[in-house]
């Protein structure tokens, strides 16, 4: 999820134009005087004054928020309660992203997983290989630009969706083999290229490894299940889950920062909507669409998934903070990348596996 996804912007003030008072009739000003130096204007100091000549500081200081500013004392209750003296309203929040795109791109996706998922399902494997080739460019796209790394593409994308595949059909084994080949695979790649700077290169290549493609191989594991569909089905319900309570409640309520040095629009409210809202969707799926399941399990199902799916996202917000970047790429309208998408997902996939395995079997 993006950083602003938990709160709200705060709203900033105003200081218009200024308005100085006349300057006085005198001798100074009588004829004959004319090569005299003439005398600074008086300004009247009455009540609203005091906020002229502030306004006209500002004005003169050159704010880079003169804009924003004069945009809000265009506002009629701005004018109304300044003038009046009386306290100003508190700004309404506003979400921090555009949410016609972003829930139109959310249906559009959910259709295409949804769709794949009960169809056929080793056409989700080809949507869960594409995802894992995007999500390695954006990433390898921002750690190029932004830190001159330059980790090997070719053969973490070839090995990613190695990854995928032999998890789906060789288990867990074959993950490990295929993570193993594909770390080697990086090394190589790298020795084409000069010396200087391949110990970073590699080191950020075989991160880039196992946070991407190795991670997402754990939805690959749970489709494997003979009841594969809804096991994945549960996963990704819960996780969009978590991430709507913890921005629904977070907009609403929020006013008590999460971790403000990581992501500064996350709330301690927003994560009590998150663990909420999950334990609850995780009682109703583990109920009645894991055969097996109990509701008792969902409520810890759903715990799990919150606690992973936030400390994804914060790792992410970590990721980008270094980078000082705002969003991953710009593929998906509303979202950002395929990266900003799969920050809570990547670390919940194992997560979920593990404990469905643990609930119910290896299926």
């Amino acid at each position: 999820m993006n950083d602003s996804s938990w709160g709200a912007p705060p709203g900033t003030g105003f200081w218009g134009p200024p308005d100085h008072g006349p300057a006085p009739a005198g001798p100074a000003h009588a004829a004959g005087d004319a090569a005299q130096t003439r005398p600074m204007p008086i300004v009247r100091d009455t009540g609203g004054d005091q906020d002229d000549r502030d306004r006209g500081a500002a004005r003169l200081s050159g704010s880079p928020f003169r804009d924003e500013q004069r945009r809000s004392e265009d506002n009629p209750v701005h004018r109304q309660s300044r003038h009046s003296g009386e306290p100003q309203p508190a700004s309404k929040k506003r979400a921090g992203r555009d949410l016609r795109a972003a829930i139109g791109v959310g249906l559009g996706l959910g259709a295409v997983i949804i769709a794949s998922l009960f169809i056929v399902k080793a056409l989700f494997l080809g949507v869960i290989g594409a995802a894992v080739v995007v999500g390695l460019w954006e990433l390898s796209s921002r750690l190029s630009e932004k830190k001159d790394i330059r980790i090997p593409l070719v053969p973490l994308a070839v090995g990613g969706v190695g990854m995928i595949v032999a998890g789906y059909v060789r288990n867990a084994e074959g993950a490990w083999v295929a993570m193993a080949l594909t770390t080697l695979a990086v090394l190589v790649w790298r020795m084409t290229e000069p010396p200087e700077d391949y110990l970073r290169d590699v080191t950020a290549g075989v991160f880039a490894t196992f946070y991407v493609p190795f991670l997402a191989t754990f939805v690959a594991l749970m489709l494997a299940a003979d009841d594969g569909a809804w096991r994945v089905l549960t996963f990704l319900l819960l996780t969009v889950v978590s991430d709507t309570g913890a921005y629904a409640v977070g907009w609403r309520f929020g006013t008590h920062k999460l971790a403000p040095r990581i992501s500064p629009g996350k709330t301690r409210e927003g994560l009590l909507g998150a663990v909420a809202f999950a334990m609850g969707a995780g009682a109703l799926c583990l109920e009645f669409l894991i055969d097996g399941g109990s509701w008792w399990q969902g409520l810890l199902l759903g715990l799990a998934v919150a606690a992973s799916a936030t400390l994804g996202d914060l790792g992410e917000s970590m990721i980008k903070r270094d980078l000082g970047i705002k969003d991953m790429g710009k593929l998906l309208p509303g979202h950002g990348g395929i990266m900003d998408r799969l920050d809570s997902l990547l670390p919940t996939a194992p997560v979920v596996w593990l404990l469905l395995v643990i609930f119910v079997g290896p299926g």
